[in-house]
């Protein structure tokens, strides 16, 4: 193994890319602009950093909401204000129950107290005024008791409502971490996991990050058109899953570009895993079942790297980026695994609204 010191490596800004896109097209800071081109970056939506691109260097903000309005049928501001008017709705109608509730035990309460006065009073005793006194305790505590199953009933329905917009909340952030082509996680949800692997220290010796690019996919869109394309995308995203755990992470993260997040395993095992996905896809048909077009040979190279080589989530991505583009420049259709000493020649654009 080479042992030599590995260069510094220059860690990729993903805010900071995207913020300077975005000033360069002189587009305003809002988060519903910061939205699109931060989808059209991560490049999980091709037909919006298509057309993002094909606005040009100055747009309108009418062009871009007229955008958003097209690729996103629930702005994420939108959904969790919704949600936050239906909580705090809820919470309100609930209070005002509880008050309710607290003023009639007071309510009653008091009338034990006057009650308890009159029964005890030497001056008053009588059976008239205990009889009196039963009949109307009677019918408070009636009262109370009923009172206090419709409130309980009443609680129990704002908490199944509040429960109900929870899972709302929970089934949309399903959705807007997942990746709508392949179904796998997105690269909003790759972002959160790659940044939870440092959370853990003594787990980055058996944790790595692998990145996974179809080789020539460019030519599979200009040869048979996109929505070939995106089929190729959705079977490897399939292959892919199907060859790991289901424990393991996967994600689509750009355009051709899938990762996974692998965790309890050495080099070698994960080594071993990329090489199983590596000559699977190798030997997959991609054809057209009624045509009988061939679309393949598809086959994919892998950049591995361990969390142990490197001190944040920015740095094991250049690593793993390193292997992945030595995997290439190797021939593609192989698997590297990141050593230390590891150059990458080239500097990769994110400038996301070039052509």
């Amino acid at each position: 193994m080479n042992t030599a010191v590995a260069p510094k490596v220059q860690i990729p800004d993903v805010a900071g890319q995207i913020t300077y896109a975005m000033r360069s097209m002189g587009v305003a800071p809002i988060p519903r602009n910061y939205q699109l081109f931060y989808e059209a970056y991560i490049g999980s939506n091709p037909a919006l950093t298509r057309e993002l691109a094909a606005l040009g260097g100055q747009v309108t903000q009418a062009e871009l909401d007229a955008l958003g309005a097209q690729h996103f049928t629930h702005s994420p501001a939108r959904v969790f204000d919704d949600a936050h008017t239906r909580i705090s709705g809820e919470l309100d109608g609930l209070l005002r129950i509880l008050r309710q509730e607290q003023n009639s035990l007071e309510s009653y309460t008091r009338l034990l107290g006057e009650t308890h006065k009159r029964i005890t009073s030497k001056s008053n005793a009588s059976v008239e005024l205990i009889e009196n006194a039963i009949e109307l305790l009677s019918q408070a505590t009636g009262d109370t008791m009923a009172h206090g199953e419709r409130t309980v009933e009443n609680v129990v329905q704002r908490s199944q409502e509040m429960d109900q917009v929870r899972k709302e909340l929970d089934e949309y952030k399903r959705i807007a971490n997942t990746d709508s082509l392949t179904r796998l996680s997105n690269r909003r949800a790759f972002d959160d996991r790659l940044a939870a692997i440092f959370d853990n220290s003594s787990m980055r010796p058996v944790t790595a990050l692998l990145l996974c690019d179809i080789d020539n996919f460019k030519k599979i869109n200009d040869t048979y058109g996109h929505p070939v394309g995106d089929k190729v995308l959705a079977t490897v995203a399939s292959v892919i899953r199907s060859n790991v755990r289901r424990d393991i992470f996967v994600a689509r993260t750009g355009g051709e570009e899938f990762a996974l997040i692998i965790d309890g395993n050495t080099p070698e095992e994960v080594t071993g895993i990329a090489e199983r996905i590596r000559r699977t896809l190798e030997t997959t048909p991609f054809k057209n079942s009624r045509t009988r077009v061939n679309y393949g040979p598809v086959t994919v190279s892998i950049g591995i790297c361990m969390a142990s080589n490197a001190e944040d989530a920015g740095e094991l991505y250049s690593k793993t980026d390193i292997a992945l583009y030595g995997a290439k420049n190797a021939g593609r259709n192989c698997t590297i695994l990141y050593q230390d000493g590891m150059q990458k020649d080239f500097t990769k654009s994110w400038l996301i609204y070039k052509t």
